[in-house]
């Protein structure tokens, strides 16, 4: 047992400190697992085969016994002491979690000092003193990983717990860590490794008393396959807008009111609104969730020709950023109807994630009583060329008026008709939804292969690829490399 020094005697002398038991250099890791600043409390976590003997030697609790011998996931009150001055660095509580009943599957350590920059550093400087690496960012959940605790993509949703922007991507990414996503897809996997099994024993054994391959029923399963890979990701849309916001951009030639329609969408004055054409020179972003769904308002600059060099630079600009975006948001006059330039702008943005929004409806009622304003849709009348494949609304963005079915048809476009469900697992991340599209075309390929008469072989390496493009999803065929690199996307401390 390590002679401790009483909370009462802050400067007693250094003394010696017993080395661990580790024989691996920095097996034990540690970093603050709150966020730095100032606040109420810093919890300093330690996870490795030595995280209880470094934090022994640095927490004096006021109560024997000492913290390594005291119960499992039971706080104690103390003291952090630097052992190589005897000074005492803060008051805390701390707790010991014994593997495996703990997050990474190793013995954890929570130290809960006061939330103050210098406290925390403080204390994280101590069990570096003693032996503790730094962690990196995401290796706590990594070592879970590597550990069995859980699976790839329940890990992807810790990262998008910690990363919600919304209740919905909450919702989203709490589902995916039951596991929702990851018993789709092995569901998906089995079925495959079913299919090429039973392809590989006709290959093996052709010499033998054993069944061909039954080409029909095989390209059945794969086409049954195929479809319910295309059904997981259509939810690609979904899960990226949750993760990430949809990027909408609102475009249309100058003094349209789309500054306007960005305010009345935030409920708020954000973007300066002037009669005079020009004046939004630059791109302006804001946040804003509708249906539960976050999407990125980008504001651009009229497009227009211009003789003005910053002018020109704000037009290019909205141009990168109607490339760029998810959805599109066309804003035209509706005093003035679909002009020559409208017809240009619209020709050059899919009709399928483009909503054109007619403003200035108030004006249009104002000046014809007999025309919108009884229900006739100014953007559909006679003369408008506009064809039915368009999601047209009607909006005053002065007044407020048809920006609750602006809001509707955003919500329509994003989530569908049935509303927001996030009741089924959705595919979160890019990383997903890319090797879904490689099981897919996998499994397309093993089918077209079957129908065409190409040689089992072949076709059991496409059904291969695509077992293994899955597996990929849950973590169960992937490199060290590729591992590191998924994990280094997380915040340090997680």
């Amino acid at each position: 047992m390590l002679d401790r020094v009483p909370p009462s005697q802050p400067g007693a002398s250094a003394r010696s400190v017993p080395a661990c038991s580790s024989d691996v250099p920095g097996d034990t890791i540690v970093a603050l697992s709150t966020a730095f600043g100032t606040g109420a409390i810093g919890i300093v976590r330690l996870s490795g085969v030595d995280a209880v003997c470094i934090a022994e030697q640095a927490f004096r609790p006021a109560r024997q016994p000492d913290l390594g011998e005291g119960h499992t996931h039971v706080m104690r009150y103390g003291r952090v002491v630097d052992p190589r001055t005897g000074r005492p660095v803060d008051e805390a509580l701390a707790v010991v979690m014994r593997a495996p009943a703990t997050y990474t599957r190793e013995d954890v350590v929570e130290v809960h000092c006061h939330g103050g920059p210098a406290a925390q550093r403080a204390v994280l400087r101590v069990m570096i003193g003693l032996g503790a690496r730094p962690a990196e960012p995401g290796e706590f959940t990594k070592r879970a990983f590597l550990h069995g605790r859980i699976d790839l993509t329940q890990a992807e949703s810790v990262a998008g717990i910690v990363q919600a922007r919304s209740a919905s991507a909450l919702r989203a990414s709490v589902r995916q860590l039951d596991g929702g996503l990851a018993d789709r897809v092995r569901g998906l996997r089995a079925d495959l490794v079913a299919t090429l099994a039973g392809m590989e024993v006709a290959i093996d054994f052709s010499d033998e008393d054993v069944d061909e391959v039954d080409t029909e029923a095989a390209e059945a399963g794969l086409a049954a396959i195929e479809s319910r890979l295309r059904e997981l990701l259509s939810t690609a849309l979904l899960g990226r807008a949750l993760e990430e916001g949809v990027r909408t951009a609102i475009v249309g030639r100058p003094n349209v009111g789309k500054s306007s329609l960005l305010n009345a969408l935030l409920m708020r004055e954000r973007a300066i609104v002037s009669e005079f054409p020009g004046t939004t020179r630059d791109t302006v972003e804001e946040l804003v969730e509708i249906a539960g769904i976050p999407l990125c308002l980008v504001d651009t600059a009229g497009l227009r020709s211009s003789d003005d060099h910053v002018e020109r630079l704000g037009i290019e600009r909205s141009r990168q950023a109607l490339e760029q975006a998810d959805l599109v948001l066309v804003v035209l006059d509706l005093t003035e109807g679909v002009t020559p330039e409208d017809e240009e702008l619209l020709a050059a943005v899919p009709p399928a994630r483009t909503i054109v929004v007619g403003n200035k409806r108030d004006l249009v009622e104002a000046r014809d009583t007999a025309g919108p304003g009884r229900g006739e849709a100014v953007l559909r009348g006679p003369g408008m060329n506009l064809g039915g494949e368009w999601t047209v609304c009607e909006v005053s963005a002065h007044t407020g008026s048809g920006v609750d079915d602006l809001r509707r048809a955003i919500e329509t476009i994003v989530v569908g008709d049935d509303g927001l469900q996030l009741e089924e697992p959705l595919l979160a991340t890019e990383r997903q939804r890319s090797l879904v599209e490689q099981s897919m075309a996998a499994v397309a390929a093993a089918r077209i292969g079957l129908s065409e008469g190409a040689p089992v072989e072949l076709v059991c390496d496409d059904v291969r690829r695509s077992a293994d493009a899955l597996g990929s999803i849950t973590g169960e065929d992937l490199v060290p490399d590729l591992v590191d690199e998924i994990f280094r996307r997380f915040c340090i401390g997680k």
